[in-house]
């Protein structure tokens, strides 16, 4: 297995290997170290087994998880992927088995909880995927929609139109060379989702004979996905806010067998059922009811909700029990079979921006927007995804099974594209993907980028970082149109005076403004006021389907009017009367209450986690929803900010080391870790820490790429793992270490790094000798070498008997700090060269009286001195050596 792991300053792994399976492998394996427990967290909220482990709070997850088949769905998209993509997907999940065990230990999140580290199946990124992605499209509003047109009316049914919970967005620009200071393109930008930590993104660089490529990949996941820098050329995608997934109002009921039937457009049908049985912590297991019909699995009302089965209500009159209705979920990977993986590794051989454009043709889910960028001054911006073609009432609604004109198309829609002139900008707004979605973001964040790249015609990737943290708020301008056109004659003084300071604010949500604290305030005044008005009674409450609580945020009124308050200021069934004394009202109630602190005292970061740490004081952010530096919270309710950008990037085409990045945490998952946190505070001053190529300035990671030959645990000394040697990774080490003066003995004084890596690669290439570098703890302590004696010098000295094993052992000259340090470590090694052996023959230095005491010890019989004569090898000349024979029965 030949792979190189090397860090740069930021802990950032760099891969290197003999081609693209080894190098997956060697992904899955690195991420496994850094990221043990956000792994396993993923593939159990994949498997719908969360709860297990983290308690009942995570049974409605593990419900939906379920219910929508996810695990199902990725197996059924593995099953259809071409060979070489499923080669390499396998790859990934043997890299991430090989390492998790080791990488668990290293997180303490383990033993709090006590999970044991599972095994990946090579179906499990793609569900890790699948589960990741599966509500960015924010299927759950159009439960909302349908609530809005049922209790408010059908012409309010967009009325909250806007990039609302839960949904995923991003900034994104394309600058042309002919903008840029370089004379070639910059590719920027920074994905917004919900925080999480560890991060949602890992920084890596994957390099082998094929391709070059770093960027930022999800962790789960081989490859680069979203964001990637090949050298010649780079891409990065946002949210396209297209539509591509459909809810259906089904109606079910249960066949005197047992079995349940879906009515569709030809009538009653059978629908595939079964229950399954969610392990929950410290609780009683949850049983889940999982149901598919022949629009896709059911995500609501599974269960009928009278338990009558007789048939006594049946409107047929016969012995099939009562209908009830339900909801199922249907969106393109359950369907096709295809989730569009067979696009990874062809992103990341992509030489321009025609091999982007060409790969991301198979692309199905999640849809987004793609802008690339090469070296030859190509410049890409396009929509890619499956996106299907059907009634324009699904993308709005629930629809009902039954009617036949909300079935889909075979074929999905096209995917637009257009040319790029000095520069694209993406940041989910109705545009490119307009013929492909219902709601978009505000328009805002697009063109307060694209105004800011009009103000300069020489750019560089150092000054980008002036539009990723740029915090004017232009959502702000309605709600104070709202407070200038509020009678002062009206107000209070205090009342007055908060208007004053709002009419000569900024308009920027700068962390230390007290301003913009006072704004956020009277904001979050106008929404409860709004929230609370008559005209919105209906909406408050449960409604009248009893939805899962999972789907509770894009249920909620209040986060709707929150994100929705520019046009619920305008229009909507609130009387403009009752608007205007709502922001008058709004004003009376700041100027009554405390003085708002500064934005960032209330504004503060709020990322999700597992595993929650009550310690953590989470610093305050600027920025807002609507302005480029996109910190959400929900106005009115809470100033947290739990979605952010989850990296920002400059992928620079003249010179790839000049590019910049930064996520919110850190390289490692693993607490206590120095790249654990440290790029936050960049993360939070805008900062951005340079990407570095050159092999050279990069750290060799020494810890183990391989799979260990033994690994074995000693009380009251730790772990010792043990490996194979990798010449090329571990020779500058032992180099090291056969160079100290003690070493002498051991025959390699006074050779260079070089000779030690050809020694190795020789005594690697013979089939009776083997080297291995022995850790305790991760740490370097010990060579361990086996031979077959009748193959050594030594077979000169003794009668060779079947069943011997010959065992050389250097301890390093930093190792054995302790008393009993050689003893255990003799323990572990003699375990391992007995696995298919009888007895160890030992041939120490006859003088090492130290040595000689510690076999007797071991349990080692001393035999005779030796003299173990010299031999001229094409790799090193081994002088004559006085030695004395020992030897280790297996009792």
């Amino acid at each position: 297995m030949s792979i190189e792991v090397f860090r740069d300053a930021w802990g950032i792994p760099h891969l290197r290997a003999a081609d693209p399976l080894e190098l997956a492998r060697a992904q899955g394996r690195v991420t496994a170290l850094d990221r043990a427990w956000q792994l396993e967290v993923e593939r159990h909220r994949a498997e719908g087994t969360t709860a297990a482990f983290l308690g009942p709070a995570e049974t409605g997850w593990d419900t939906f998880a379920r219910q929508a088949r996810l695990a199902d769905t990725a197996r059924r998209c593995h099953a259809r992927l071409d060979a070489e993509t499923a080669a390499w997907v396998a790859a990934y999940a043997t890299g991430v088995n090989e390492a998790l065990p080791e990488g668990a230990r290293r997180a303490p999140e383990f033993a709090r909880t006590g999970l044991t580290p599972g095994h990946w199946e090579p179906w499990t990124p793609l569900a890790v995927w699948l589960s990741t992605h599966v509500l960015f499209a924010g299927f759950p509003t159009k439960l909302w929609r349908d609530r809005v047109a049922r209790l408010l009316g059908e012409e309010w049914t967009e009325l909250f139109a806007t990039d609302g919970p839960g949904a995923a967005g991003s900034n994104g620009w394309v600058v042309a060379g002919s903008r840029t200071a370089s004379g070639a393109p910059l590719v920027a930008g920074d994905p917004h989702r919900i925080i999480e930590a560890p991060g949602v993104y890992q920084q890596i660089r994957l390099a082998c004979p094929d391709y070059d490529v770093l960027g930022l990949a999800v962790p789960g996941v081989p490859g680069l996905a979203h964001f990637g820098h090949a050298g010649t050329v780079a891409w990065a995608i946002t949210n396209a806010m297209a539509d591509y997934q459909d809810l259906y109002r089904e109606r079910l009921r249960r066949r005197p067998d047992g079995g349940i039937e879906a009515l569709g457009p030809d009538g009653w049908e059978p629908a595939a059922a079964h229950t399954e049985t969610i392990p929950v912590r410290d609780a009683a297991p949850a049983t889940v009811t999982v149901v598919e019909t022949a629009r896709g699995p059911v995500i609501a009302g599974a269960d009928s909700p009278s338990g009558d089965e007789t048939g006594a209500n049946s409107p047929s009159g016969d012995e099939t029990g009562a209908a009830w209705d339900a909801v199922s979920l249907r969106h393109p990977p359950r369907l096709t079979g295809d989730v569009g993986f067979a696009a990874l590794p062809a992103l990341l051989r992509a030489r321009d921006v025609t091999d982007v454009d060409r790969a991301l043709d198979g692309w199905v889910e999640p849809v987004n927007v793609v802008q690339a960028a090469d070296t030859d001054g190509g410049l890409l911006h396009r929509v890619a995804g499956h996106v299907p073609v059907r009634d324009r009432a699904n993308r709005l609604r629930v629809v009902p099974a039954w009617d036949a004109r909300h079935a889909w198309a075979p074929d999905p829609a096209p995917t637009p594209q257009e040319t790029v002139g000095a520069y694209a900008v993406m940041a989910n707004a109705r545009g490119l993907a307009a013929p492909l979605g219902v709601e978009f973001a505000p328009p805002h964040r697009a063109r307060r980028i694209a105004a800011l790249l009009d103000a300069s015609a020489a750019w560089t990737p150092e000054a980008m970082t002036a539009i990723h943290t740029d915090t004017d708020n232009p959502s702000a301008a309605r709600l104070l149109a709202a407070v200038h056109a509020t009678d002062p004659a009206a107000l209070s003084p205090g009342a007055r005076a908060v208007r004053d300071r709002l009419l000569g604010w900024d308009r920027r949500m700068a962390a230390d403004s007290t301003d913009a604290g006072l704004y956020a305030a009277v904001r979050g005044a106008v929404v409860r006021g709004l929230a609370a008005h008559p005209a919105f009674s209906a909406l408050r409450g449960p409604g009248p389907d009893p939805y899962p609580e999972l789907f509770a945020p894009w249920l909620a009124l209040g986060p709707r009017v929150a994100f929705a308050l520019e046009t619920l200021l305008a229009d909507g069934p609130v009387p403009a009367a009752d608007r205007a004394g709502t922001v008058r009202a709004a004003l009376e109630e700041t100027a009554a209450d405390e003085t708002p602190p500064a934005w960032g005292t209330t504004h503060r970061l709020a990322p999700w986690q597992a595993l929650p740490d009550e310690d953590d004081a989470w610093p305050g952010l600027g920025g807002d929803h609507d302005c480029v530096l996109s910190t959400s919270s929900v106005p009115g309710f809470t100033d947290r900010s739990a979605r952010a950008s989850a990296a920002r990037f400059v992928w620079d085409l003249a010179d790839r080391d000049r590019s910049l990045w930064v996520v919110p945490f850190g390289a490692s998952g693993v607490p206590g870790d120095p790249h654990h946190r440290d790029q936050l505070p960049h993360w939070l001053r805008g900062d951005l820490v340079p990407v570095t190529t050159g092999w050279d300035h990069l750290v060799p990671d020494r810890t183990p790429m391989s799979t260990p030959e033994h690994v074995q645990t000693v009380e009251g000394f730790g772990t010792v793992r043990i490996d194979r040697i990798d010449p090329a990774t571990d020779a500058p080490l032992l180099h090291r270490w056969v160079n100290e003066d003690r070493a002498r003995y051991w025959g390699m004084h006074g050779t260079t790094v070089d000779q030690v890596r050809d020694i190795y690669a020789h005594l690697d290439a013979l089939p009776t000798h083997h080297g291995f570098l022995v850790r305790r703890d991760e740490e370097p302590v010990a060579v361990f070498q086996t031979y077959d004696p009748e193959a050594d010098r030594v077979s000169a000295c003794y009668d060779a008997r079947p069943g011997d094993i010959g065992v050389h052992l250097f301890v390093a000259p930093s190792a054995a700090p302790e008393r009993g340090f050689t003893e255990h470590l003799l323990t572990v090694l003699i375990d391992f060269a007995l696995t298919t052996r009888t007895r160890l023959v030992a041939d120490p230095d006859a003088t090492h009286t130290k040595a000689l005491t510690r076999l007797t010890r071991a349990g080692f019989t001393l035999g005779p001195d030796i003299v173990l004569p010299e031999v001229d090898l094409p790799e090193v000349f081994l002088p004559e050596k006085r030695a004395r024979l020992a030897f280790y029965e297996k009792s």
